[in-house]
C-alpha cells in the first residue's frame, strides 16, 4: 500500500476512535446520571402519601433503570469497537513504520 493512502487510513481510525470515545464518556455520563435520579426517587418514594404519587415514581424510576442497563449494554459494545479499532490503529501504524 503507499503511504499516503495508510496515512489517510491512520487519520481515519484516529478520528474513529476519538468519537468512539466521546460516545463513552457521553454514555457513562447518561448511566450515572439516571442512577443518581434513581436513588433520588427511591428516597423520595418512601416520604409518598398518596398512591398516584407513589405509583408515578416507581414507573420513573423502572423507566431511568431500563435506560441505564441500555446505556451500559451500549459501553459494553463501544469499548468492543473501540478496542476493535485501536488494534487496526496499531496494525496501520506497525506498516507504516515498516514501509
Amino acid at each position: 500500500m503507499s503511504i499516503s493512502f495508510t496515512t489517510s487510513i491512520v487519520s481515519r481510525l484516529k478520528r474513529d476512535i476519538e468519537q468512539m470515545e466521546k460516545q463513552l464518556v457521553d454514555e457513562r455520563k447518561k448511566k450515572d446520571k439516571a442512577q443518581a435520579k434513581v436513588k433520588q426517587l427511591e428516597k423520595d418514594s418512601k416520604k409518598s402519601h398518596l398512591p398516584s404519587d407513589f405509583s408515578n415514581k416507581l414507573s420513573r424510576i423502572n423507566k431511568l433503570k431500563t435506560e441505564s442497563e441500555e446505556s451500559i449494554k451500549k459501553q459494553a459494545l463501544l469499548t468492543k469497537q473501540l478496542v476493535q479499532k485501536k488494534a487496526e490503529l496499531q496494525q496501520h501504524l506497525s506498516k507504516e513504520k515498516h514501509d
